[in-house]
């Protein structure tokens, strides 16, 4: 019997442990692995991080499923009053717009109502050149400035390359869009639909459901071709940025199962920002997918716990270890 008890006793001891671990990963601090380059010199490929995610406003889990897959479901949360906004130069960590179960790590250039401007590699603010980070480098020459670059982000007579983009006014909490022939869907689509509004476009009697889940991402982080399947024109998956989404298309859209056509106006509820990598010859960063909503944003980036040469020793990189990211 003492023994039986004693065992349930260890039982509630480590649920205890667990959930308190739990509760401390999801609110106060998580640990993160940096797999890629993007933002080398300042954070190494192979530098594991600590990130606060209570400074912009601690949050409640959003997602209950089986770690590291995306099975489960999104639920209702909870944000507390932050003890700051993002800022210009913060090292976000940030849930990728186009792969929701991934995270990111970007430094951010710009903020809501800001006009941003890339040019000749040149990030310029409200007309302000901001200079590259002390650690962040260049690896190629400038790209021509008539090169087009179709994979950037709403490609254009203004935003020809990852080199040359904008000028462009980072959305505002409050901001409103006008709804008629004239309406720029690929720029809005995806703001509304961060916002967390459903979208379908309904064609020869189909219902297509927009999703700002690029299956590319989807592929590459499963390895699975299955997944174009649920994508059109097999699938009723549709992306905004789509080329199958033809122009004259938008008029067939619903938003929360109301026609366009009810709609005059748009307000956006939150604030966006813009974020680059360091490193900027390599990083995919805002000058592909474009904004991140502030209820994307998990936290700040705050020093380096351990680190491991994974390109060439798998040795640990002692010298990196407790560096504080700037």
């Amino acid at each position: 019997m003492l023994q039986k008890q004693k065992i349930i006793n260890e039982i509630k001891a480590i649920g205890i442990i667990v959930t308190v671990a739990l509760l401390i990963k999801v609110t106060v601090l998580e640990a993160y692995i940096v797999p890629t380059g993007s933002m080398e010199n300042t954070i190494m490929t192979g530098d594991f991080l600590i990130g606060s995610r209570f400074v912009y406003g601690m949050r409640t889990p959003d997602w209950i499923g089986i770690p590291y897959t995306d099975k489960g479901f999104f639920i209702p949360y909870v944000k507390f009053p932050a003890f700051k906004i993002p800022e210009k130069d913060d090292v976000l960590i940030f849930k990728y717009p186009r792969d929701h179960f991934v995270k990111y790590v970007k430094r951010c250039v710009g903020g809501p109502g800001d006009t941003l401007l890339v040019d000749s590699k040149k990030v310029y603010i409200n007309g302000k050149e901001v200079p590259l980070s002390e650690n962040g480098k260049f690896l190629y020459p400038t790209l021509p400035d008539n090169f087009r670059q179709q994979e950037i982000f709403l490609t254009s007579a203004i935003n020809r390359n990852k080199d040359f983009i904008g000028p462009i006014i980072i959305p505002k909490k409050g901001d409103k869009y006008l709804i008629n022939s004239e309406t720029n869907w690929r720029h809005l689509l995806p703001l509304i639909m961060m916002e967390g509004h459903n979208v379908t476009l309904v064609s020869d009697e189909k219902t297509y459901t927009l999703t700002l889940q690029d299956p590319n991402e989807l592929y590459r982080r499963k390895e699975n071709k299955t997944v174009f399947n649920d994508y059109f024109p097999t699938g009723s998956l549709l992306t905004p940025w789509s080329k199958s989404v033809k122009d004259a298309h938008f008029k067939y859209l619903y938003i929360d199962g109301k026609p366009i056509s009810e709609w005059t106006s748009y307000e956006l509820t939150q604030n966006y920002y813009w974020a680059m990598g360091d490193n900027r010859d390599d990083s995919l960063d805002s000058r592909y997918w474009g904004f991140i909503g502030e209820n994307y944003i998990l936290g700040e980036a705050l020093f380096i716990y351990f680190s491991l040469d994974i390109f060439n020793t798998w040795l640990p990189r002692f010298d990196r270890v407790g560096t504080v990211i700037q």
